[in-house]
């Protein structure tokens, strides 16, 4: 006997449903989008158990007809392709005829389906067999009901997440296909809570309102642009609403929900210099092209596309928001004049501002660098000479001398963990950037934005990990508005963010309000630092206690320390090297580069030839 044999119908669809069905989202995905196929101005999402339980999708589309009921169970039966030539100009959102055979195959599913002229359809199939096929009422549309997912695939529910986040991702696939179609009236409903529901006049500015929030909606500027191939528009929010990641970015090919890097670079360079190096706007934008110029078979999921010209399209694109944004006249922040010093506790809002552009060293505005230990005066004033009185920082700790081990390797050196930092003589800049300080054993040459990473790493380090840590109640309310997908992944994580201190309390369907926050964080950086700390949970997902502690110390202290081109005074600049002397590990950055570097007399002497190697 042969040892190869055809496999079974259902064993076949049931390897597709592992390309097509990952999770409870990718059937809420199939179903709906079969449903915007069908014309359908309304589409109502129940789902129980994050989609597990039950998922029900009714809409007022075209409906199926009664003798095309049975035939869409079968495998590689569709409505919307044909020819090989249709393969090509690919029109609708499905087309490939695996989807509903898939979903069958590992759950039940009942559907109720009428084209409105005549009787409809009744169908109830249990792993892809039909148990039950009568006549139904003749209301225009489709009702169909999945239960009991991977009812029979036990293996897969494995590697199904928490309810709540399977929740979050059939709240998050809506908010994009309610983006891409405004033309539609969206409501989702999860164990019987009313999480999201859209207006569906066509207006995506109000669309954008419903998902996000109105706040965010009336901070985005509409852009549109067009050449011969391709019709750009959308919406994108001002240079100061941004986000610590992509996920914020909706990309959408021909109706079709898409990734696309080059296109999302393509967004963020269209802002030029306006934009933060490590922030992303939250952007909606409607790509229109012919169907030819786009390959959507390229994966199960159709997520992933293949388009031609697309150097001309990010050009297109990039062109479109600059001019958006050169067109709004803004009058940047200026760099605070005062920076106030608590004389009791660290304020962590002594950063300068970033500059957009480097300027000459004559002309250039000093930063001031604030010590953490020793500051004599509430104010400093910064000018553009240099020359303003600054306190006096004065270390008064008694300072030894480290011994240097030397290495093969040129002019680095292996520090002994019980030796004690240089003492160093501070003696110049350069390019804004490094330090230079000298003492008997030679030169020393310390990356400023590094030193004062590590300095401020091991503040946040301390202040994030102190146990019963003082909190401060708001005496104000503040709100943050989040889309659902994101709110019911915060919800999961409140336990992780009152471990460092952060107490939200859930308020209306999709916003928390800030009850307590650490003392460590002041007011006038409350809001960002607050959706920063919330935006990295939300990117890292699951993290420990411990892990979320250490990046948000390791963020924080990147995120406020001085940059390079940024010109330090003498006293300024010897107190950071004051403060760095303090630090239990003064030799890297939290990221593990080097803080200093030095060169012996010896190695001084090798390099102008005043000795000769061996």
């Amino acid at each position: 006997m042969g040892k190869i044999q055809e496999l079974s119908v259902l064993l076949t669809n049931q390897i597709a449903a592992g390309e097509v069905v990952e999770r409870p989202s990718s059937v809420v995905k199939e179903l709906i989008e079969n449903a915007i196929d069908a014309n359908s101005t309304k589409i109502d999402v129940h789902i129980s158990e994050g989609g597990l339980s039950k998922i029900q999708v009714i809409d007022n589309g075209d409906g199926i007809e009664q003798e095309d009921a049975l035939l869409a169970f079968k495998r590689h039966a569709t409505s919307k392709l044909y020819t090989k030539e249709d393969l090509f100009r690919i029109k609708t959102l499905g087309f490939r005829g695996e989807a509903l055979p898939s979903i069958a195959s590992v759950s039940y599913i009942t559907l109720d389906t009428s084209t409105g002229e005549h009787s409809g359809t009744h169908l109830v199939l249990k792993a892809g067999e039909v148990i039950e096929h009568t006549y139904s009422s003749s209301r225009k549309g489709t009702s169909i009901t999945v239960e009991q997912l991977f009812f029979n695939t036990p293996a897969r529910l494995k590697f199904v997440a928490t309810l709540q986040r399977e929740t979050a991702h059939i709240a998050d696939l809506i908010n994009r296909l309610a983006l891409s179609h405004p033309h539609i009236a969206f409501t989702l409903i999860s164990d019987g809570n009313q999480m999201l529901k859209t207006i569906g006049n066509g207006q995506l500015q109000q669309t954008i309102a419903g998902v996000y929030s109105p706040t965010i909606a009336r901070q985005m500027k509409y852009f549109e642009a067009e050449d011969l191939d391709f019709k750009v528009k959308g919406y994108t929010t001002l240079p100061e609403v941004t986000r610590s990641n992509r996920n914020y970015m909706s990309i959408f090919v021909n109706g079709r929900y898409i990734k696309n890097y080059a296109i999302s670079n393509a967004i963020i360079e269209g802002y030029e210099s306006k934009l933060m190096i490590g922030r992303f706007p939250i952007s909606v934008i409607d790509i229109t092209m012919d169907y030819a110029l786009v390959d959507v078979n390229v994966h199960p999921t159709k997520q992933q596309v293949r388009i031609s010209k697309e150097k001309e399209l990010g050009l297109l694109i990039k062109q479109a928001i600059s001019q958006v944004m050169n067109d709004t006249v803004r009058i940047p922040s200026s760099i605070p004049k005062r920076f106030v010093q608590d004389s009791e506790q660290t304020d962590i809002d002594i950063a300068p501002l970033m500059l957009e552009t480097q300027k000459p060293v004559d002309d250039v505005q000093e930063i001031p660098y604030v010590s953490y230990d020793n500051v004599q005066d509430d104010s400093i004033s910064i000018s553009k000479n240099g020359k303003d009185e600054l306190p006096v920082f004065v270390d008064n700790s008694q300072s030894t001398h480290i011994e240097m081990v030397e290495e093969t390797q040129a002019s680095y050196k292996t520090l002994e963990s019980k030796n004690r930092f240089p003492e160093l003589h501070y003696f110049g800049q350069m390019h804004g950037t490094y330090l230079f300080a000298e003492n008997q054993d030679g030169l020393y040459m310390i990356d400023q934005h590094a030193a004062q990473e590590r300095i401020k790493y091991e503040y946040y380090r301390e202040k994030i990990g102190e146990l019963g840590q003082e909190k401060q109640g708001m005496l104000m309310p503040l709100v943050l508005n989040y889309p659902m997908n994101d709110y019911l992944m915060i919800k999961e994580k409140q336990l992780v963010l009152e471990e460092v201190g952060i107490t939200l309390q859930p308020f209306g369907q999709t916003s928390f309000i800030l009850e307590e926050h650490p003392m460590w964080i002041k007011e006038e950086q409350l809001e960002d630092t607050i959706r920063d700390l919330i935006a990295m949970l939300l990117e890292k997902g699951n993290v420990s206690i411990a892990k979320f502690r250490e990046d948000t110390a390791i963020m924080m202290s990147c995120k406020k320390s001085i940059k390079a081109n940024y010109y330090l005074n003498e006293e300024q600049a010897r107190a950071l090297l004051v403060d760095l002397a303090k630090c239990d590990n003064p030799y890297n950055c939290p990221h593990g580069r080097p803080v200093l570097i030095h060169l012996s007399h010896t190695d001084l002497e090798k390099m102008f030839k005043r000795i000769q190697d061996r």
